[in-house]
């Protein structure tokens, strides 16, 4: 009986959220391309797996996590040492000696002595595109999209807006967007509302506010396969500088995002006409803060609506020319 080898492997840290893994996501492709042999295993939360998976940029996912953005340990790998081992976590010692302690036949970390400068002021798709680049590895920040999900939206058509951030500093005040819920609703648009485990008491705060119906609150944090169907098929999201941003710029969903300590040139979507971001200039501020950035506070809640009203409204003037039932993706 003649065995089949098993093709080498090539193991990516990328251990934290979903906004992370998303805006890695053309990196990982051009991974992908790069080593068209080889078995892709992405260190990344468990949680996160069937996402990591959809893209079609990983074989397999390695769980690791670890508290905030920390690198976690390795230690629990089991396999021989990956052929090659490349970090997108970050660009500290800390992720890449934890990718050395595997034994790789070759490492591609920032902190390694022949590794291309950190382009702090790069946009995150940019930055490790253009990393993997000085690799001899091509990638396209623009490869960002995913598939449509295999799981029906549990409100398709729907404006989704999503109060809730993981730090004080990216999250709006819940008033104003009970006030843009108001206006939304005023204009004949169903409003369905988000939220993450441990935000129900604000999201129903918004809800209740803005005056939504109760079957329209899906707080509490939906199985991610569920949440990406509602965004895939929202009319258009709303929402902070959060994971759910970038999985409505996966999806080419309509999308106006607040931004506050960090400005969109480095972690916003993509240049399109669907998509809205709203900041306003100053100082950086620290995207993990416990209470809202001056630059989000400066961000009226008329300014929010008008810029949803406007991107539904022309959106619903093409369909119509076309003669064509409305959509929710980004023409």
């Amino acid at each position: 009986m003649i065995r089949t080898p098993h093709p080498p492997t090539v193991l990516v840290l990328r251990a934290l959220g979903l906004g992370d893994l998303l805006a890695a996501v053309p990196a990982l492709r051009g991974i992908r391309r790069g080593f068209p042999g080889h078995r892709i295993v992405l260190a990344q939360p468990a949680g996160l797996t069937g996402l990591a998976l959809e893209t079609g940029a990983s074989d397999d996912v390695f769980p690791a996590e670890a508290p905030g953005r920390a690198v976690p340990a390795l230690t629990h790998w089991t396999g021989p040492p990956p052929d090659v081992a490349i970090d997108l976590h970050g660009n500290g010692p800390e992720s890449r000696d934890a990718l050395a302690a595997l034994r790789p036949r070759r490492l591609l970390a920032h902190a390694c002595p022949d590794a291309p400068p950190w382009r702090a002021q790069a946009h995150e798709r940019d930055r490790w595109c253009g990393f993997l680049g000085a690799y001899g590895i091509p990638a396209d920040p623009l490869d960002l999209r995913l598939p449509p999900p295999a799981t029906p939206s549990p409100a398709p058509g729907a404006v989704l807006v999503h109060p809730g951030a993981a730090s004080g500093s990216r999250r709006w005040p819940a008033e104003r967007f009970a006030a843009v819920v108001r206006c939304l609703r005023a204009a004949g648009h169903r409003v369905v509302l988000t939220g993450g485990p441990g935000e129900e008491a604000l999201v129903r705060s918004v809800a209740e506010r803005g005056g939504a119906h109760a079957r329209d609150v899906l707080a509490g944090g939906l199985p991610l396969a569920e949440l990406s169907a509602l965004v895939a098929e929202a009319s258009l999201v709303l929402c902070g500088d959060t994971g759910l941003a970038h999985l409505a710029y996966a999806h080419a969903t309509r999308s106006v995002t607040l931004f506050g300590p960090v400005p969109p040139r480095l972690w916003g979507p993509p240049p399109s006409p669907g998509h809205l971001a709203l900041w306003k200039p100053g100082p950086p501020g620290d995207p993990h803060g416990r209470t809202p950035d001056a630059r989000l506070l400066r961000i009226g809640s008329g300014e929010a609506a008008a810029a949803c009203l406007t991107l539904l409204r022309q959106h619903h003037e093409r369909t119509r020319a076309v003669g064509r039932p409305a959509v929710a993706h980004v023409d």
